[in-house]
C-alpha cells in the first residue's frame, strides 16, 4: 500500500495507471468474495482506500490548475497568470429562484429614499388636485 507521499511524486499519467491497477484488482478481490476464494477480506479496505488517495491527488492538482497554484507533484506545469478575485457581492437577491441579482446596500437605501419621495410627491399632488 503506497502512502500519499509517494503518489505525489507520480506525475498524472502514472496516477490515472494506478487507479486503473487498484479498480482492476478491487474487481477481482470482490468476484473472489462471491465466489468465497477470497483469503484476506481486509485487502478490500485497502484497495479502496488506494483508490480514494489517488482519486483525491488527482482532483487536488485539477483544482490547483484551476486556480493557478502550484500543483503537489514533481511535475512542472506552465503557470497560469493570477487574475484578480471577483469582487465581493453584498445583499440579498430580490426574488428566490431569480438569476443572481445583488444590490448593494446604498443601492437599497437610496432606491426607499426615491421611493418614499415619489410617494411624497404623489400625496402632494392628490391635495393639490383635490383643492383646484
Amino acid at each position: 500500500m503506497p502512502s500519499a507521499a509517494e503518489l505525489r511524486e507520480l506525475d498524472d499519467e502514472e496516477l490515472e495507471d494506478r487507479l486503473g491497477e487498484y479498480r482492476k484488482e478491487l474487481l477481482n478481490l470482490r468476484f473472489q468474495m462471491a465466489t468465497g476464494q477470497l483469503d484476506n477480506p481486509s485487502r478490500i479496505g485497502q484497495v479502496r482506500r488506494d483508490v480514494a488517495r489517488v482519486l483525491t491527488l488527482l482532483r487536488d492538482r485539477e483544482i490547483a490548475e484551476a486556480e493557478g497554484r502550484a500543483p503537489t507533484t514533481g511535475r512542472a506545469r506552465p503557470a497560469v497568470a493570477e487574475e484578480e478575485p471577483p469582487a465581493r457581492r453584498t445583499g440579498r437577491s430580490r426574488k428566490a429562484g431569480a438569476e443572481e441579482e445583488f444590490e448593494t446596500e446604498d443601492v437599497v437605501r437610496a432606491d426607499a429614499a426615491e421611493a418614499e419621495e415619489d410617494e411624497a410627491g404623489a400625496e402632494l399632488a392628490g391635495e393639490d388636485g383635490e383643492d383646484a
